[in-house]
């Protein structure tokens, strides 16, 4: 069976750092895009970041640029997300999907082959 399981999450102060991961299992990420997105209470979920197979291939969001590094590691079947100089609007539930063959320089409508089950970050000031 085909699995996203995200961790890394919690609770973190403004200014602050995490490091979210994305573990994939029953596929190989190595034909899949990852992209993460998170979902604030009463807004609507925002792809913030995205890596595709190719070198350099990578989106990210305003809201999270230069601020947060999406990278991969096939070997261990895992995406991350390093999450620095935290804001407390960035507290979420943060998902990772898989998108088969996807671009990686933008999330396309539709993304995700395979969802996780979200990690939740609480940004506190």
């Amino acid at each position: 069976e085909e699995q996203l399981v995200e961790s890394g999450g919690g609770l973190v102060q403004a200014g602050g750092s995490l490091r979210l991961s994305c573990a994939a299992s029953g596929f190989t990420i190595d034909d899949y895009a990852i992209a993460w997105f998170r979902q604030a209470p009463g807004k609507d979920q925002e792809g913030i970041s995205n890596i595709g197979t190719r070198e350099g291939s990578i989106f990210y969001a305003d809201s999270v640029k230069g601020r947060f590094t999406i990278s991969r590691d096939n070997a261990k079947n895992t995406v991350y997300l390093q999450m620095d100089s935290l804001k407390f609007e960035d507290t979420g539930t943060y998902y990772c999907a898989a998108d088969y063959r996807a671009p990686g320089w933008y999330i396309r409508p539709g993304f995700g082959d395979y969802w996780g089950q979200g990690t939740q970050v609480t940004v506190v000031t």
